[in-house]
């Protein structure tokens, strides 16, 4: 690998905030939506911001790969991989809620080593890399000190997941254990995480385009970031985001 990570740090917050911000031509205005195989909405800004993302990518690396949640796979055997979630939280988009981002993960020989979360409708830019710490538009910023589940912000994005992924007990414990509870979570739950302004973030389900920004970006705020084995990992499907201390409170449950 030619670049270093701050130029792949760099490249991937400009490709978030172009891809990003055309979601705004379409937010609370009129979109073209419809439905995947599996039941999950898809709009016409998705497909635009991927488009975008992939475009540039191909343009100033054309050597790397690509993983999107829109367009698919191509290149993937080279050393570096970028992974697309055009718009994580499309639920929220489509309601006019801002809680939606644009997320690209950038995988260095497999290893997640960069990632960006990028909140268009919010203005907020989060992103970090391996060993250069975390920003949120391009100030430092961290997990907060929390070590009480009793004083703890816990969020989740659709509650019914947990029961489905056989995470119900997990989420009534934390229910009963933590001060407050709120959802409309997906990627921006764990943004919240990363900047100090919530301690927990559980998904009991994603993919691959949803999580590889997410290690990085939790990671370096000096949180941790792992699935709810306690792995830190981006390939088994579920994620927690937490700071340190609460982690082996937080596991302790899943495993009673």
């Amino acid at each position: 690998m030619s670049q270093t990570l701050e130029e792949l740090r760099k490249s991937a917050e400009e490709f978030a905030k172009a891809g990003g911000d055309s979601t705004l031509q379409l937010f609370k205005k009129s979109f073209q939506l419809e439905f995947k195989e599996d039941d999950s909405p898809v709009t016409n800004a998705d497909r635009q911001a991927e488009k975008i993302i992939r475009d540039r990518i191909n343009e100033r690396y054309p050597e790397h790969g690509i993983i999107g949640e829109e367009f698919g796979e191509e290149n993937t055997d080279s050393d570096v991989v970028w992974i697309l979630d055009p718009i994580d939280g499309t639920q929220s988009f489509i309601h006019g809620i801002p809680f939606y981002t644009t997320l690209i993960g950038v995988l260095v020989k497999k290893s997640p080593e960069v990632g960006v979360i990028y909140a268009p409708a919010l203005g907020e830019m989060v992103s970090a890399a391996t060993g250069l710490g975390c920003t949120l538009n391009g100030e430092k910023t961290g997990v907060r000190k929390c070590d009480d589940l009793s004083k703890a912000t816990f969020l989740s994005t659709e509650v019914t997941t947990f029961e489905k992924h056989g995470f119900k007990k997990l989420f009534s414990e934390l229910l009963n254990r933590t001060r407050l509870h709120r959802t409309w979570g997906d990627a921006y739950g764990h943004m919240m995480v990363a900047t100090g302004r919530a301690d927990i973030m559980i998904d009991p389900i994603l993919n691959i385009w949803d999580a590889a920004a997410l290690l990085p970006v939790i990671t370096e705020a000096g949180g941790s970031y792992t699935d709810l084995s306690g792995e830190e990992t981006i390939y088994t499907g579920n994620a927690l985001s937490t700071n340190s201390t609460l982690l082996s409170k937080i596991l302790s449950l899943s495993n009673q």
